[in-house]
């Protein structure tokens, strides 16, 4: 991303100016606070909204209405309710649904069903024809994860993935995007989740990159935090998890 503004009909400013660049196969925590641009900014990645100014770059694409398909099949977009995601009426219909609109059939497509729904630990034999609107909160957010898989992306974007999760179901989650060995941009208020899984994080503020560095260093530093209007990890409120010398983030640009 460069020089990426975009500015609502109604006037308010979401991205000012966003630098961003990552890397492949990194993994990156995108967190702020309500309002703070992270939707928005996921959402000019695979051309859902478009750059009013400033250009996105998506490997060798630029997001160009031309573009669109190509950008598309490389950046896959998890939403952070799978109901808006999960539409077909069984498993197996919803897995495959991506693919088949591409053209794929037959055997292909039936591997690379098979293959998504087993990255993400799911039985074939017991939920291939399964309702998806009677699957639990963490079956659906693998299910929709497995849709977007089905497509092989190089990109995988998440937004909020742990949100509405139980403790058993958002663990599973952090076991799964630590195993899938692909680029992944995660926006997140879960912050131990992004001190788990990612070892960068980007810190957005009023449509601004505040910080873009080491997770430990941001997630350590309350005062910096609590500037943006973000809460320290719950395991930093534990003494034993706090670093000895915490270190101080006294700029407002990093």
């Amino acid at each position: 991303m460069q020089n990426l503004n975009y500015t609502y009909p109604d006037g308010t400013q979401a991205l000012r100016e966003i630098n961003l660049s990552i890397k492949a196969t990194e993994r990156v925590a995108l967190i702020g606070a309500n309002g703070s641009g992270k939707s928005t900014l996921l959402l000019h990645l695979n051309g859902i909204l478009m750059p009013q100014s400033g250009q996105v770059t998506i490997g060798e694409w630029t997001l160009t209405v031309e573009n669109l398909r190509n950008i598309r099949n490389f950046v896959g977009l998890v939403f952070q309710n799978p109901d808006n995601q999960l539409f077909m009426p069984t498993v197996w219909e919803d897995v495959a649904f991506g693919p088949m609109n591409l053209g794929v059939q037959g055997e292909e497509l039936t591997q690379r069903v098979l293959q998504a729904m087993a990255a993400v630990d799911i039985d074939p034999q017991w939920y291939e024809q399964r309702y998806t609107g009677n699957l639990s909160g963490g079956e659906k957010k693998r299910i929709a994860i497995a849709g977007v898989l089905a497509m092989n992306p190089q990109i995988l974007v998440f937004d909020e993935p742990s949100a509405q999760l139980d403790p058993r179901s958002r663990r599973q989650l952090i076991e799964l995007l630590h195993s899938l060995p692909l680029t992944q941009l995660i926006a997140t208020h879960d912050l131990d989740l992004a001190l788990d899984l990612c070892d960068r994080t980007v810190v957005l503020s009023q449509g601004q990159v505040v910080y873009d560095g080491e997770t430990e260093q941001v997630m350590s530093n309350p005062e910096f935090l609590f500037g943006h209007a973000l809460e320290s990890p719950l395991c930093y409120s534990r003494p034993y998890c706090q670093l000895e010398h915490a270190p101080v983030i006294s700029s407002w640009k990093v």
